[in-house]
């Protein structure tokens, strides 16, 4: 296989950043040349599809600095650590954004994303939330989000008109869609 001729023969720190470190790689190719290319580490998130008693799906509306702009999506979150277990991280994060929350039996597995293979190791693990309970939204000081409750057939309209671009909030409502046939 081509694979093993790839290989990495250095890996150095340019910026350690609050959510990412951004690292350039020196790697072997297969037709003997190096190239640098650049890697972003990325501890990995956790997102949730929460469905409400009479099938709506809760969404949070902020504001993206990389758009600079509101984007509907999926409440996620960064894991506080790699050991931190993928769905103690969407539980929590449920929470925090919605303010509603669910016993963790209630949480199921239902996709493994990577977001950006070309460049960043990012993963994110989604959960479908059921049993919501109402709890209060602990946000980050530097968090302002708005909750809305949509049918799903309301979010394929909006990822079809181009409203909805987030990738993982893509993926998650069309696996969602898929798997629950709505």
């Amino acid at each position: 296989a081509k694979m093993d001729i790839y290989k990495r023969l250095d890996r150095k720190l340019v910026h350690k950043g609050k959510i990412i470190d951004l690292y350039e790689d020196t790697v072997a190719i297969p037709n003997g040349n190096v190239a640098k290319w650049d890697f972003i580490g990325h501890k990995g998130a956790a997102a949730v599809v929460p469905v409400t008693a009479d099938g709506r799906i809760l969404m949070v509306h902020q504001y993206r600095n990389a758009l600079d702009r509101e984007t509907l999506e999926i409440p996620a979150g960064g894991r506080d650590s790699v050991d931190e277990p993928y769905i103690d991280c969407a539980a929590r994060e449920l929470e925090e954004e919605t303010g509603y929350k669910t016993e963790k039996e209630n949480l199921e597995f239902l996709i493994s994303l990577r977001t950006t293979v070309a460049f960043c190791n990012e993963r994110i693990d989604v959960f479908v939330a059921k049993d919501l309970k109402p709890s209060h939204q602990h946000l980050d000081e530097d968090e302002f989000i708005e909750l809305g409750a949509y049918t799903i057939e309301e979010l394929k309209e909006k990822i079809f008109s181009g409203e909805i671009e987030d990738a993982k909030t893509v993926s998650s409502l069309m696996a969602y869609a898929v798997k629950y046939g709505k």
